[in-house]
């Protein structure tokens, strides 16, 4: 049995990697529909290897007899348009930060949390994580499993390319620029990104905290374990794809280097990578184009009773966004759309 698909964004970075998911993952698709603004309605874009299907305008869509949304178009788009499609039937897999921490809609990473689909009915709604969350989520989950996490300190080192296309532009025009004596003019960026480092990503919030660092606590309490404690500091970094995060865990009750990789080569999504010479990690260019999420550096951290310290790496447009929504439709289909 095959599904009509719509993908909403289908142009921007996020929809593009979707497409090219659906087809390498051979999902059962009767009928794709490629959706964007009007602005870039008729473009031509590609599904597979031999389909080249035409944009269409999302406004003027009728998402009636669609079965399965793939939603990537920013928050302000998607919180007017995913409920429009749900209604209409559809059942909408939206990767903005729109729905995430709404009650009603199961925010899932499904090698983490697969029983929360169960309540998609809801609200015919999913939510895809944030990138930093997802991949961090993915690589804590079998850990928690042995002993309980209480308390996480993290630091990201995300790529450009979780801000979209207008920020991959602006580092690669920067970057050109001062190997040209150009000055740099920040547009999209607070402040130069080319050759630097900005602990900034999202607005700020009145606590000192910025919404991506919220982000990344309130969704791994939902998705993980309410109980766990975050402190997150999260920066954008000069690198266009991949996101990386130096990882420090505090558990509840003992765990043991050895335990802990046992527990991570056993897990799905997970590849641990973790010589202790040179060259025996991944790097966010290593892992540029793959599924998984990889482990690193894994050590025991001595400044807590019970702590260990890792490095996870992860793809950020895939495992980050396309891909996860793509399996959490899997995971529909296999379990719930019949």
């Amino acid at each position: 049995m095959g599904y009509k698909i719509a993908v909403v964004g289908a142009t921007g970075a996020v929809g593009r990697e979707v497409l090219t998911t659906l087809a390498e993952r051979e999902f059962p698709v009767d009928e794709l529909v490629p959706l964007a603004s009007e602005r870039s309605a008729g473009q031509e874009i590609s599904f597979g290897e031999d389909e080249v299907l035409k944009v269409r305008d999302l406004s003027g869509f009728d998402f009636k007899g669609t079965d399965i949304v793939l939603s990537s178009p920013g928050a302000k788009v998607s919180a007017e348009f995913s409920p429009i499609a749900a209604r209409a039937g559809a059942v909408v897999i939206d990767n903005t930060s729109h729905f995430r921490m709404d009650p009603d809609i199961p925010l899932v990473v499904p090698e983490v949390n697969p029983d929360a689909l169960a309540g998609y009915g809801r609200r015919n709604i999913v939510a895809n994580p944030n990138c930093s969350t997802i991949q961090m989520v993915v690589a804590l989950k079998p850990l928690h499993d042995i002993a309980p996490i209480a308390r996480i300190v993290v630091a990201t080192y995300q790529s450009v390319s979780g801000g979209g296309k207008d920020k991959m532009d602006e580092l690669f025009n920067q970057t050109r620029g001062v190997y040209v004596n150009e000055p740099v003019r920040p547009e999209h960026f607070t402040k130069q990104i080319a050759f630097n480092v900005i602990p900034h990503i999202d607005v700020f919030m009145e606590d000192g905290t910025t919404k991506e660092e919220w982000k990344m606590a309130a969704e791994t309490k939902k998705i993980l374990d309410p109980a766990i404690k975050v402190a997150a500091t999260c920066v954008r970094v000069p690198v266009f794809i991949g996101h990386a995060e130096a990882i420090h865990i505090e558990f509840d009750s003992p765990i043991d280097e050895d335990e802990a990789r046992e527990a991570l080569r056993a897990a799905p999504g997970v590849i641990l990578i973790d010589h202790r010479h040179d060259e025996g990690y991944v790097t966010p260019i290593e892992c540029v184009g793959e599924d998984a999420v990889f482990v690193s550096r894994l050590r025991t951290d001595p400044s807590v009773e019970h702590g260990l310290s890792m490095w996870v790496v992860s793809d950020n447009l895939r495992k980050g966004a396309a891909l996860n929504a793509v399996q959490i439709a899997e995971k529909l289909v296999e379990e719930y759309l019949g």
